[in-house]
């Protein structure tokens, strides 16, 4: 299962882009998006899903 990106809450700041190791994450139309076929959730790289770990607006959730 691949995380996702609560538009709503997104503040745009970027910082979960910056940390994905599998560059799921991209800037589209005023927003942060995951590529869910590229979003492997960190596994085998990190304990956690790092872009849920550096979010201050909690918006990077399971899907």
């Amino acid at each position: 299962m691949a995380y996702k990106i609560k538009a709503s809450d997104c503040t745009v700041c970027g910082a979960c882009e910056a940390e994905c190791p599998n560059e799921a994450i991209s800037f589209k139309k005023g927003t942060y998006v995951i590529d869910a076929a590229k979003c492997t959730e960190c596994q085998g790289k990190f304990d956690a899903p790092q872009c849920a770990a550096v979010c201050p607006a909690d918006c990077c959730v399971p899907a």
